[in-house]
């Protein structure tokens, strides 16, 4: 009998066990609870409210409203963790009903973290066989905050962008003051159409678009409705004559020195909806502007700063309750080390003429200009005051949105002073043996067809390295590449930095040795020791390899920044320094008695340097093709030599070839003294 007793007892004990396990405790529902918020599944946590919570909130006060907040305030990595009620506690619960469960909360937002804690209360609701646990919810839940009413504004401040400046303060790229050019709609007077149209004309803007601003909700007759803004440096007089036309100052982005460093510098727009798309969420909006071209867009994430955030709740009568702020973050300014005035001598010395230039410290390697003729104004980009301008700049024959400093040209006979270290360092060429060249052309043999190598005038005995570079004699050049071989020749220009991205601040393409980076064909070999060929260079590489003569065969490492270091060497004995200093007696030499010695002999500054002509042919018989002229010169005193130019300007075959160019880089150095 007792037996049985005991087996009965543990029957009853297994289906109350069974019982028991079919219960929902508040602990598991309040657990899908959270994986449905920290999911953000707001409709599916929605039906789990209790019927008090669910006839208090409608759907759109819960589902709408945490899908908006959570939108609006950019709301990411949510976390929400609870405590489970322990046995007691959960026992007391199941009897009485009714649950209560501390929580947290953490998440990211626009303004930096938000977290808090909160207690849940939940209790049982429906037919006894059907009973479940249901969350007792208020605003509270979203942020405690909001437990007793309230509503969410964001307050936000834009930072103020940072300015580009020379390497002497002087600016680049500044906020200053602009005139915003406006309407007060009450005074348009008697003939309003006619008003609008000549304001329309002055200022780029059209007239629905004018129309289109008076139309707003908020203006009011004597209300002034900004337009548009326009530098404090424009005419403004014809404005006054038109009626219900004012202006006011405000801060705008302006660029001192207009189009000489129009390329360089570049301007900022308004963001547009391809760009947004490619930023990270809430760092722009869309009515932000942006770095467009130029510096402005290359640092750009330094510049513009970070916008200040604040989260409050707003209640009546009260003051604002902070939920989470970042502070505004200004941009930082960017110094380089270009040089205004040598950037605006250079940008004027081309008047109406197309070309680039770069000018360095050939002992430092700072960047003193970065020059692209013709160019434009970013002024008139930034603030529309010229109709169809964008149209006209791109219709130009002469490319003024063509930034040519950063390309890349043939050189022409500048780069005849390259060759010479090449054939210097691996002894191929000795300076002091003489060439056989008769008449004014070579060819190679029969492997060259018709072709043969060009030079100016003929020689009346050998042709020694000095000659060869003071009479810019191509066939000595030609000779000595096929001499040294084709594979000498490419490993020497690649030691001074050909086929390879220039170590430097800002994007250039790279310069190159042909198209496939070899010299194979002997003909192509040939061509391409005196600059022609499929060989081109940027002037800024142009520029950083003549400092191998300056700085006992090292060339210097061209720098941007003034917070780089300057003096570093990017490529390291391309030549002794006996060669070197040869190259540059040698390069005097060529400034005294070469093709730029009509302005380099008796100039104020005494300058060193080398003329290139760059002969733009489609064929090997075209004589008809175009020129372009280069020039690179130092000053010839040690003690003066701060700076180097690198100079080229297209089209001079009928204007006196390379050493019109030279005119203009003597010039800059006279006016520069």
């Amino acid at each position: 009998m007792k037996k049985i007793t005991i087996a009965l007892a543990a029957i009853i004990l297994v289906v109350l066990a069974g019982c028991s396990d079919d219960e929902v405790t508040p602990n598991e529902r309040f657990d899908t609870y959270v994986k449905h918020w920290n999911e953000q599944e707001f409709s599916d946590a929605y039906g789990m409210l209790s019927s008090e919570s669910s006839e208090t909130y409608p759907t759109e006060e819960y589902v709408d409203r945490y899908n908006k907040i959570y939108e609006d305030l950019a709301i990411s990595d949510l976390s929400i963790s609870f405590s489970k009620l322990e046995e007691e506690e959960l026992e007391t619960a199941m009897e009485e009903g009714t649950a209560t469960i501390p929580f947290k909360v953490a998440m990211e937002s626009m303004a930096g973290p938000i977290e808090f804690d909160y207690e849940a209360t939940l209790v049982q609701e429906g037919e006894e066989d059907e009973q479940n646990w249901y969350v007792q919810w208020d605003p509270g839940f979203i942020f405690p905050e909001l437990k007793d009413g309230g509503e969410i504004s964001i307050q936000s401040e834009a930072p103020t962008r940072g300015e580009i400046l020379d390497r002497n303060q002087m600016p680049l790229a500044i906020n200053d003051k602009v005139n915003e050019i406006g309407i007060i709609p009450g005074k348009l007077g008697s003939n309003p159409e006619q008003s609008k149209e000549e304001l329309s004309s002055f200022i780029g803007l059209s007239v629905d678009a004018i129309d289109e601003a008076l139309n707003a909700a908020w203006v009011e007759p004597d209300l002034f409705v900004p337009l548009k803004k326009v530098p404090s440096t424009n005419d403004l007089s014809p404005l006054w004559e038109i009626d219900g036309v004012a202006s006011r100052e405000v801060t705008g982005r302006v660029y001192p020195a207009g189009e000489a460093a129009g390329q360089l510098v570049g301007y900022i727009g308004n963001i547009t909806a391809e760009e947004l798309e490619e930023q990270e969420p809430g760092v722009y909006s869309a009515n932000d502007m942006i770095g467009k071209r130029g510096l402005e867009s290359l640092y750009e994430e330094q510049l513009k700063g970070k916008k200040g955030t604040r989260i409050e709740v707003i209640k009546e009568n009260q003051e604002p309750i902070v939920l989470a702020e970042t502070p505004v973050e200004n941009g930082k300014n960017i110094t380089v080390t270009i040089d205004v005035n040598v950037q605006e001598s250079i940008f004027d010395s081309y008047e109406e003429d197309a070309g680039t230039a770069a000018a360095i410290n050939p002992k430092t390697g700072e960047t003193l200009a970065l020059v692209s003729s013709p160019s434009f104004d970013p002024n008139e980009i930034l603030y529309g005051t010229k109709a169809n301008l964008w149209e006209t700049l791109q219709e130009d024959e002469q490319q003024p949105l063509l930034n040519r400093f950063s390309s890349t040209f043939a050189p022409g006979s500048a780069l005849k002073p390259i060759t010479s270290a090449i054939g210097l360092k691996n002894g191929s060429i000795d300076p002091n043996e003489g060439l056989e060249i008769d008449g004014l052309t070579w060819s190679n043999g029969k492997g060259w067809g018709d072709y043969a190598v060009r030079r100016v005038s003929e020689s009346s005995g050998p042709v020694d390295l000095k000659d060869a570079l003071v009479r810019s004699d191509n066939i000595y050049f030609a000779m000595q590449a096929v001499n040294m071989g084709s594979e000498a020749y490419v490993k020497g220009l690649k030691e001074f930095g050909f086929g390879e991205d220039l170590p430097y601040e800002y994007p250039f393409t790279a310069s190159s040795i042909s198209s496939d980076g070899k010299l194979d064909d002997e003909v192509l070999l040939a061509n391409s020791s005196y600059g022609q060929g499929q060989l081109e260079m940027s002037s800024l590489h142009l520029a950083t390899a003549y400092t191998t003569f300056l700085n006992e065969g090292n060339m210097i490492k061209p720098t941007l920044l003034t917070s780089e270091e300057t003096a570093q060497v990017w490529k390291e004995n391309l030549l002794d320094s006996d060669q070197a200093n040869l190259m540059k007696d040698l390069l005097y030499e060529v400034g005294q008695s070469g093709t730029p010695s009509k302005y380099t002999a008796d100039s104020e500054v005494g300058i060193s340097g080398k003329t290139g002509t760059a002969e733009l042919k489609l064929t090997t018989e075209d004589d008809s093709g175009e020129e372009n002229g280069w020039f690179v010169g130092f000053p010839t005193k040690e003690s003066e030599q701060d700076l180097l130019i690198a100079m080229m300007v297209e089209n001079v075959k009928e204007k006196g070839g390379s050493v019109y160019t030279t005119k203009k880089v003597v010039d800059v150095f006279n006016e520069l003294e």
